[in-house]
């Protein structure tokens, strides 16, 4: 989008709120009216204990449809998405002080106009020259500081109107704090358990691979020492047996290093340890590295993850013949890293390996999206906020 479709958009943007700011002052004299109609209609039923329930219900059925009214020009005008909701008690409430609101904003919006009118005459005074210089002095400080007041009061009734609408549509925020505290409880759950099913991990390499190895090394080298003097060439093939036994550790050992956390990432970057993946990974393996600027240290780790895991599962169980991985990002946006392969799908996001891969995402507050049909391919995409 160029500077100038930027403009127009900003522009057009900046009409459509002032039109809704407007349609609010109009909105909220009706919504005041009825309420002083319905209450005084009303009010002698609302006292008697057996007709309250029904005149209840009535006033507010009323006032539920004027503050739909209210919901659909915050959505119109100001682009607020509200989930469905019945107001309940509040209602009546909501419509109370949003109508006040909208009245001082129409007072303030006259005022504002009032003193437009006063300084087109004040102009026509100067340039008639009915006007001094002091006279003049005067009547711009006031007309400046009644500006200002003006603008300062038209702020934030604005922000009034919005917090209302947010408070009563959505919701609130004792609400959005409790969701916060449940799923940072969620989240640091799942980073325990990930943790744990990675120390697992990490034993079960140890033990069942390199220790192993380790003892048929060593078992190699004794028998070597035992018949070394009865039969040299025996002994040589026990030897070049043992060496190579070594050299076999020594990459599953790297290789068990690189799982826990490859040294690439501090010392040549988030590129260099994925083109390390790709060297590894029994599958073609395309990357395609598309980031600009760069990356918060966590970010960098759980990227590298994402991928190392996601690209090691469908080595092993998804039957594929190619993996792709695409790493875009950051612009002001998250990191997004997603991985493709051409398996069989079926992937169970339930499993241990795509839930320590949820909870290392959402740790960073990121997203972890899986699509696996039958058949598949199977698509992992990871949302990483870079802030």
């Amino acid at each position: 989008m160029s500077g100038g479709e930027r403009g127009g958009a900003a522009t057009r943007s900046a009409v459509r709120r002032t039109v809704g700011v407007l349609a609010g002052c109009l909105t909220a004299p009706v919504g005041l009216l009825y309420l002083l109609l319905a209450g005084v209609t009303l009010g002698a039923f609302l006292l008697w204990p057996r007709t309250r329930p029904y005149a209840l219900g009535i006033f507010g059925s009323g006032a539920r449809r004027l503050v739909e009214v209210e919901g659909r020009r915050r959505t119109r005008f100001f682009d607020d998405r509200f989930p469905e909701t019945d107001g309940g008690e509040g209602v009546v409430r909501y419509l109370a002080v949003r109508s006040w609101s909208g009245l001082m904003c129409g007072v303030v919006l006259a005022l504002l106009g009032f003193g437009l009118v006063l300084a087109g005459l004040l102009v026509g005074g100067v340039v008639r020259g009915t006007i001094g210089t002091a006279e003049l002095l005067t009547q711009l400080a006031l007309g400046g500081v009644l500006l200002f007041l003006g603008l300062q009061g038209l702020f934030a009734l604005t922000a009034l109107d919005a917090r209302l609408a947010r408070e009563f549509f959505g919701p609130s925020e004792r609400e959005l704090l409790r969701r916060r505290i449940d799923e940072l409880s969620v989240s640091r759950a799942a980073v325990v358990r990930a943790v744990d099913v990675e120390r697992r991990r990490i034993e079960r390499d140890l033990h069942d691979g390199v220790q192993q190895r380790l003892v048929a090394l060593a078992m190699l080298i004794g028998r070597a020492r035992r018949g070394g003097g009865r039969d040299p060439e025996r002994a040589a093939e026990l030897l070049g047996q043992a060496h190579r036994e070594a050299q076999e550790v020594l990459a599953e050992l790297r290789e068990v290093a690189w799982r826990v956390y490859p040294s690439a990432l501090d010392s040549l970057g988030l590129e260099e340890a994925l083109g390390g993946v790709a060297q590894r990974c029994g599958l073609p393996l395309r990357i395609a590295y598309e980031v600009t600027g760069p990356l918060p240290r966590p970010v960098v780790t759980a990227a590298y993850f994402v991928v190392s895991e996601a690209v090691t599962n469908a080595a092993k169980h998804s039957a594929a013949s190619a993996v792709s991985v695409r790493v875009a990002g950051p612009l002001g946006g998250p990191l997004t890293v997603r991985i493709e392969d051409d398996g069989r799908g079926g992937a169970d996001p339930a499993g241990s390996g795509l839930t320590g891969l949820r909870g290392r995402v959402s740790a960073l507050d990121g997203v972890l999206r899986i699509d696996s049909p039958l058949g598949g391919p199977t698509t992992i995409v990871a949302e990483l906020p870079c802030v």
